[in-house]
């Protein structure tokens, strides 16, 4: 970039809040994926509505392209800058503007971290239930761009049921602040959903109004073994319909045995199965722990359930979900290979098997991890990078094995990206989920709000 533009980048906001230093520049152009290069211009913190605004009146004369970064924890490369664009962190933006006990809800900026949010919430005896294993780091803002799901969604939704308004600055440079955290508001469009889920692509999430509710009941967690993936809808069914399910994760024993040699913890069951499962239930009334244990025991006569073990105490219950959530940590020295995808949930076991029987007959040299979150129909596949093996010829050996799964993902009618959104990683193949009409229509809308083409270019679509 030319050195004209980041002094005058250094002239629109204090000079601390703009850097240009070779280790930020690496650290900010960047997400969790590790596939690409990144080569921002620029870093620049924001610590208003106003300067995001002026930022983007900046860019648009400058004829400059921004990309928003939040906690950078996204797997898609949405957050990569790799051809000179000017970063925008919101992390100085981490500020929690309001708390209101009537309306249950709470107002932030869009660099507040989530854990920070739910913290602030369950202080005042109340719950913000969008969670997942990167609630330490990831950003409120990042949460909505991707419609963020995590391992509540079976009982709460996603991101998108708990935004109440938002506050944007589109690509125009024109701020909006959209449904105003009213319940019911039936005065046409409702623009503040074409933000959630949008990456950045349509402009830069600045503050949102975001629902609360009641805490749940204590917990109880059960870690289950499974013989087989027919037998997973069989168990989730009997728990669903007889229990209060807080969550339904499933993982591989080839996730768990990664889990039990990074970590301290032990095997969760005396016997290891080819597949597990992590119920966790809400104990709504006294008897719940009977009818815990019936319905475990039911699972068992079936043949559904090989063994199973019930956490005693909230510690033992961190444990299991360590099991759980400790699986990317515990691989990533493997670096690998990520997938989210997600199915009709009554489709998940035929989906796995396909899946898995493409990968083993195409590629025997890959070790895939899976992991997921049933309940909702969203599965995670890891490919693990064999030892030996370069990671551009890695690489491609992948991109080629994307082809083969997002096949099987079209036969059953799902998405290539249940969660973690399209950005770069998914961009060639938003065809398999979307119809042409629906990618012109959705290229139509970015003009709309973006007509200079500067906020985050390059991602979902070209």
């Amino acid at each position: 970039m030319d050195q004209n533009i980041v002094s005058e980048l250094r002239s629109l906001l204090p000079t601390s809040q703009v850097l240009d230093d070779s280790a930020s520049l690496l650290s900010y152009g960047r997400d969790w994926v590790k596939h690409y290069d990144p080569k921002p211009s620029a870093i620049v913190f924001p610590t208003s509505t106003e300067e995001v605004r002026d930022l983007v009146l900046f860019a648009r004369r400058r004829k400059i392209a921004l990309v928003p970064s939040g906690g950078r924890t996204g797997l898609s490369g949405a957050a990569v800058a790799e051809k000179g664009e000017v970063v925008v962190s919101f992390e100085k933006m981490n500020k929690i503007l309001d708390f209101n006990p009537v309306d249950r809800t709470v107002t932030c900026q869009a660099g507040v971290v989530t854990e920070s949010l739910q913290k602030h919430v369950r202080d005042q005896g109340f719950f913000y239930p969008v969670d997942f294993a990167a609630r330490g780091s990831s950003h409120i803002g990042g949460n909505i761009a991707t419609n963020a799901g995590g391992i509540k969604v079976i009982r709460y939704g996603l991101t998108r049921e708990w935004v109440a308004g938002l506050k944007v600055v589109t690509g125009a440079g024109d701020i909006l602040e959209l449904n105003r955290g009213l319940v019911k508001n039936a005065t046409g469009f409702d623009l503040r959903h074409l933000f959630i889920g949008s990456e950045g692509a349509l402009g830069f999430v600045t503050e949102a109004t975001l629902r609360f509710t009641v805490p749940p009941k204590p917990l109880t967690v059960l870690v289950l073994g499974v013989p087989s993936l027919d037998a997973i809808m069989n168990v989730f069914r009997e728990f669903r319909d007889t229990l209060p399910l807080t969550a339904f994760e499933f993982f591989s024993d080839v996730a768990l045995k990664h889990v039990v040699a990074h970590t301290s913890l032990a095997q969760p069951l005396a016997q290891s199965a080819p597949n597990y499962l992590l119920v966790e239930v809400e104990n709504t009334e006294s008897e719940i722990e009977s009818r815990i244990l019936s319905t475990f025991e039911t699972c068992v006569e079936k043949g559904w359930v090989l063994d199973g073990v019930v956490s005693q105490s909230e510690t033992q219950a961190r444990d299991f979900w360590r099991l759980r959530e400790d699986i990317s940590e515990a691989t990533s020295p493997y670096s690998p290979y990520k997938n989210d995808i997600s199915v009709k949930v009554s489709d998940v076991p035929g989906f796995l098997t396909d899946v898995d029987a493409v990968l083993r007959t195409n590629y025997p040299d890959f070790e895939v991890v899976w992991f997921g979150h049933i309940g909702d129909g969203n599965m995670h596949i890891n490919i693990l990078k064999p030892h030996g093996l370069g990671k551009e010829e890695f690489i491609k050996k992948c991109l080629r094995a994307n082809t083969l799964l997002f096949d099987v993902v079209g036969k059953y009618g799902g998405s290539i990206s249940a969660e973690h959104g399209v950005g770069l990683v998914k961009k060639p193949y938003l065809e398999y989920s979307r119809s042409a009409e629906e990618i012109a229509l959705m290229k139509g809308i970015k003009r709309v709000f973006d007509p200079d083409q500067i906020l985050n270019p390059g991602k979902i679509f070209d």
